[in-house]
């Protein structure tokens, strides 16, 4: 593998609901990020956590969202 594919980032299609990205868009707002910025980071941020300690950031994690954006 060469070292430009090594440093390429993957593009990947997501589907948000319209509350969601809502909610991700503000969040990103609030702390100077883009929208996929956001995304990325909050990713980031799971992905250490479970390295770290082998869990999850939260025990309920598949559990359904409910988001209060009103």
């Amino acid at each position: 593998m060469s070292e430009d594919s090594k440093n390429t980032k993957k593009q990947v299609p997501l589907r948000l609901s319209p509350r969601l990205y809502a909610a991700i868009a503000a969040w990103a707002e609030d702390d100077f990020r883009s929208v996929n910025g956001q995304i990325e980071y909050l990713l980031t941020e799971c992905v250490k956590q479970r390295k770290k300690n082998g869990k999850y950031v939260g025990e309920d994690i598949d559990a359904p969202i409910e988001l209060d954006i009103e």
